[in-house]
């Protein structure tokens, strides 16, 4: 997949995640892999003794990573060689690593499997809450990233060319500033930093998609902090304080504490004057 706006491939995402992985768990040998065309392709390998893992593609329901995918669920083979509850299409590849114990973890993508992280052992090892936590924490980490992307490129998508701006009716307008706020609100869950980076990089650009070019922004004297700008935007399409707490995963005094201190900023007395204020400022699409 073609990088685009700032971002890494999806490969090179689960290839950090598989070598941050490979440095925090207990497992000597960590890969994963993304679905195309009905199948897992390994595209990042770690701490292998052997190449006979490299370029694997696993069939969706065969192998223990091919059975994670379909049920999405967590497979174990304490005992890889003579586990009964896996098709063995795959032995060549984990056996000739001298694998012994493998875990397989699905990326769970709005509720879809859309990979696969492995972790393995040489040696038969027992496999509890301490040594799987990290996989799955991993795991989740990815699938937030992944959400994330998807929801950016659909997004992108979907916002219009910069010189058809001026002459956005009003629905398209709408639709931009439900992205915004709808960007805001995942931004808001992702603790990578430099995700997050690129996230408000993008959340500029569809701010200023809709702005008036020919009127020059409004200076405004004080700087919101990313929180008002959250409240902000989810009060700019009619929200209530209770809709935007949960939407913001936060308590509804917080809401109304953001929301007032956004309103002395800009120097207005209402919430929609706020609103009209920070979109004259560029703060807002």
């Amino acid at each position: 997949m073609t990088a685009q706006a700032g971002f890494d491939t999806d490969d090179q995402l689960v290839a950090r995640a598989v070598g941050d992985l490979s440095r925090r768990t207990r497992f000597p040998v960590v890969f994963g892999g993304l679905e195309r065309s009905g199948a897992i392709h390994v595209t990042a390998i770690a701490g292998t003794r052997t190449r006979s893992i490299e370029g694997l593609v696993v069939q969706a329901s065969k192998g223990l990573g091919g059975a994670s995918f379909v049920e999405g669920r967590p497979r174990l083979a304490l005992d890889y060689r003579t586990s009964r509850s896996i098709t063995h299409d795959y032995d060549r590849a984990i056996l000739g690593e001298g694998i012994s114990t493998l875990l397989a973890v699905p990326v769970m993508v709005s509720g879809r499997a859309r990979g696969i992280i492995y972790c393995g052992s040489w040696q038969r090892s027992p496999v509890g809450d301490v040594v799987s936590r990290p996989v799955f924490a991993a795991a989740e980490s990815l699938s937030t990233e992944l959400r994330v992307r998807d929801e950016v490129r659909r997004r992108l998508a979907l916002a219009p060319a910069p010189e058809t701006t001026a002459q956005l009716p009003t629905a398209a307008r709408e639709e931009l500033r439900e992205s915004y706020a709808e960007l805001r609100s995942i931004a808001a869950s992702v603790q990578d930093a430099a995700l997050r980076d690129r996230l408000t990089q993008l959340e500029k650009r569809l701010a200023a998609l809709s702005s008036d070019a020919a009127r020059p922004a409004e200076r405004v004297d004080s700087t919101l902090s990313p929180r008002e700008v959250d409240v902000l935007a989810c009060c700019a399409l009619g929200s209530t304080n209770a809709e935007i707490a949960t939407t913001l995963g936060l308590k509804e005094g917080t809401v109304k504490s953001y929301l007032a201190s956004a309103m002395s900023k800009l120097d207005a007395s209402t919430r929609h004057a706020a609103v009209t204020r920070a979109r004259r400022a560029g703060i807002l699409p």
